[in-house]
């Protein structure tokens, strides 16, 4: 599949996929010039993927292989920064300080896995220190851009059923208003502490990290009889892994390098609809609002 602003899936692509299966007439159109399902019989996935991937070559196309049977899930569970929103909400903090690219590169070496994440969030919140918290509606209104696909996404899945949470390490200012504009069924985040309208430059403790992500997934399983092959994870930074390694369908979002090789799927080029098709939905199907 390809970015619905920039349709790659033609005809061609999709007759040249099917001779390299060995199939014909296989192919399902879930979007035109976006989407296509091939069904085929495979006794090795990955090579069938690799196949598929020097098919395509530098084409803006994403590939998926999977089996047929329970693709589509009944609970998604989504990182927030840089997946169902564009921008990482401290870095845009930051920036009502002047301190965006330092910030910024604290943020950028947690999300790649070489810093733990937890001291990484103590000390990013501690250069907050003293900003109004007033700043965060601002932040809100002016510099969070919800991701394309998001609100389709969600609203797709709840209408068939489907329990949708919201968990970031960001912070619950923003995964309330966030998960209200996209229509999650929860959100959890960390908590900036306050005092006399200003932040302290501290968080509650404990800080909501990779492994809280986890254990909500599991929590998630659980409440709702659910196995954790009916889940779907997605996530772009190395605190999303634990989650995206245990859900049934784990998927890296425009990921970092770590977190793309260890998913079961990567979107490098679609927008979050990509995990509708995924699921074998088309687009006649997409709740739209």
């Amino acid at each position: 599949m390809s970015t619905p602003t920039a349709p790659a899936v033609d005809q061609e692509l999709v007759r040249r996929a099917e001779d390299a299966l060995g199939v014909r007439d296989a192919a399902t159109i879930l979007s035109a010039g976006v989407a296509a399902d091939i069904r085929f019989e495979a006794p090795d996935a990955a090579s069938a993927d690799t196949m598929l991937r020097e098919l395509i070559a530098s084409a803006p196309v994403d590939v998926f292989v999977q089996p047929e049977r329970g693709r589509r899930k009944h609970l998604l569970i989504a990182d927030m920064d840089s997946t169902m929103i564009r921008q990482e909400c401290i870095d845009e903090l930051a920036a009502e300080l002047g301190l965006k690219d330092r910030i910024s590169g604290i943020t950028e070496r947690a999300m790649r896995g070489e810093i733990e994440f937890e001291p990484a969030l103590r000390e990013r919140v501690g250069l907050l220190t003293g900003l109004p918290v007033s700043a965060i509606d601002t932040v809100l209104s002016n510099r969070i851009v919800l991701m394309p696909g998001g609100r389709t996404l969600v609203q797709t899945m709840k209408a068939n059923g489907a329990y949708c949470a919201l968990v970031s390490g960001g912070f619950t200012h923003f995964t309330k208003a966030v998960s209200a504009m996209i229509g999650f069924d929860e959100n959890q985040a960390n908590t900036l502490l306050e005092e006399d309208g200003k932040l302290t430059g501290r968080v509650s403790e404990p800080i909501l990290g990779k492994d809280a992500k986890r254990s909500r997934l599991e929590e998630l399983v659980a409440e709702k009889s659910l196995a954790f092959e009916d889940s779907l994870a997605v996530g772009d930074g190395a605190n999303d892994l634990a989650m995206i390694e245990k859900a049934g369908s784990g998927v890296a979002y425009r990921a970092k390098p770590a977190v793309a090789k260890a998913a079961d799927f990567r979107i490098d080029h679609g927008d979050l609809t990509a995990l509708l098709y995924l699921q074998g939905y088309s687009e006649t199907e997409f709740v739209l609002s």
